[in-house]
């Protein structure tokens, strides 16, 4: 059964080293290690790449609408490929988790993540896999837009290959052992 891995993240230049853009930092890296190309994909909305991982055949969705309307792309790829909600992984960022750290759930709620609340509602389900990567919490509740905008610090952009490859080995075993077997490894 094929799988989609969808890299959440914002289109532009100017969001490319801030902490919301991990699912797509992820996703690059990971086109660059299978040595795959990914093209625009207007009819999905998004930024598009077909792999195979270990004789599983995956398709790689970094969407282009934006973080907040992230379900639309999500979902037009799922609908045209067949792809159940069971055999999506989603990688984005987590407000909650310490920077560095992973946690991986078969499904689940939004937890506040506007990303994964668009896709909950336009696929109608939260029976996807979800690979939350920790970022930190703001000092102050209210400046959260902000701080996940931010670029990372100097710090935290030294330690980012390291905790890119590490959901990079999750993401791998998740599409060839399944969520069981990866969250037991890597949360």
């Amino acid at each position: 059964m094929a799988k989609l891995i969808v890299g959440l993240g914002n289109p532009g230049s100017q969001y490319t080293w801030t902490r919301h853009n991990l699912g797509f930092l992820v996703l690059e890296s990971l086109m660059k290690q299978l040595k795959a190309k990914g093209h625009v994909s207007s009819s999905n909305q998004g930024i598009l790449a077909k792999v195979v991982i270990e004789d599983v055949e995956c398709s790689l969705l970094m969407p282009t609408t934006f973080m907040n309307n992230s379900g639309v792309s999500v979902k037009k790829l799922a609908d045209r490929t067949g792809t159940a909600p069971e055999d999506i992984l989603v990688v984005c960022d987590d407000l909650s988790l310490s920077f560095g750290k992973l946690r991986l759930r078969p499904l689940g709620s939004a937890g506040g993540h506007n990303g994964l609340k668009s896709i909950i509602k336009d696929l109608g389900s939260n029976q996807f896999a979800r690979l939350r990567m920790g970022i930190d919490a703001p000092q102050a509740t209210d400046d959260t837009v902000d701080y996940v905008l931010a670029n990372f610090t100097p710090a935290e952009k030294k330690a980012l290959p390291e905790f890119i490859n590490h959901a990079l080995d999750c993401v791998t075993c998740w599409v060839t052992e399944g969520a069981e077997v990866a969250m037991n490894r890597f949360n």
